[in-house]
């Protein structure tokens, strides 16, 4: 079944390309707090090497590189690949897992809070034929969930510690299985060779300026604190 390309051109609108780099850039300074609050000194390099790579895409998307359906390989993969070898990366080597056990906590679970505005930027983008209903909260995405517990949970865990370690544990497994969800049916809603879902309106705003940080980046970053948590959380466990 081919998929329906008839808005694969067709650009959001202004507002709503603002609004998601906005969130781009509130995922990046939480993300840097974290950083900052254990390691200050790493924070600008890490800084710039984080907008170096925001650039980049950015400026790859902006050249319409990733619409280019008809590439092989598929281009999209371009921008997923190199934050996931990072991860791996600091997950395997000693330094890395030294920089992962350093970063605070509190600051890594309030980062999820930017998956309230995700799926506001999602719902926004269905509204004009970007992306299918299925990954919208109408749909089979229940990952705001997470976005809207996260404040909760980090506050009760952190701020007024009345919850034990395992909520906390708890909460960070059934959120990374959320995050799962949505990124399976979002990249098997995309139009690749591989696309099983919404033929009808495939998941095309992930391959334009500035959605493409969403793959790129956002998820990414949300993707390594639920790994560096729920790796500290069962270091910890008597």
């Amino acid at each position: 079944m081919q998929p329906n390309l008839v808005y694969l051109f067709t650009k959001p609108p202004l507002w709503l390309a603002v609004f998601f780099a906005l969130t781009t850039a509130l995922t990046l300074f939480s993300f840097l707090m974290a950083v900052r609050q254990s390691m200050p000194k790493r924070t600008l390099p890490l800084l710039a090497g984080l907008l170096i790579w925001l650039l980049l895409l950015g400026l790859l998307a902006s050249q319409d590189l990733f619409l280019n359906l008809n590439a092989k390989p598929p281009r999209l993969p371009l921008a997923v690949v190199l934050p996931l070898l990072l991860i791996i990366l600091l997950f395997v080597s000693r330094g890395g897992r030294r920089f992962l056990d350093a970063l605070s906590l509190p600051a890594i679970t309030y980062l999820n809070t930017v998956r309230v505005l995700v799926e506001i930027t999602l719902y926004g983008l269905f509204i004009h034929h970007q992306v299918p209903e299925l990954i919208t909260f109408e749909g089979r995405n229940f990952d705001i969930i997470a976005g809207l517990t996260a404040p909760i949970i980090a506050y009760f865990s952190f701020n007024r510690p009345v919850l034990s370690t395992r909520w906390l544990f708890l909460w960070n497994v059934l959120a990374l299985l959320l995050l799962t969800n949505v990124v399976t049916h979002a990249i098997l809603s995309t139009p690749l060779p591989f696309q099983q879902f919404a033929f009808e309106q495939p998941n095309v705003a992930i391959l334009k300026f500035p959605y493409i940080w969403l793959p790129g980046f956002v998820v990414p970053t949300v993707l390594l604190g639920h790994l560096v948590a729920i790796r500290r959380l069962l270091i910890s466990q008597p």
